[in-house]
């Protein structure tokens, strides 16, 4: 679980990302945006609290190395 953890960097870059989409929503209305733009928001948000990146995850999973 260690290894899949990002940096204090990476989180404060999340964080910032995130609540840059947040603001976005939030002036354009959450009414008015479609769902799918709060799949990555709430992502965000997430790997900034808790340090875990589920784009990471998913990344190291498709892009790892196979023993031949």
């Amino acid at each position: 679980m260690k290894s899949l953890m990002i940096s204090a960097p990476l989180r404060f870059f999340m964080l910032v990302a995130g609540a840059t989409i947040w603001l976005g929503i939030w002036l354009t209305g959450f009414n008015t945006v479609h769902w799918l733009l709060y799949i990555p928001a709430v992502f965000f948000i997430f790997a900034a609290v808790t340090g875990i990146c589920p784009g990471m995850i998913f990344s190291n999973m498709l892009f790892t190395k196979k023993p031949s």
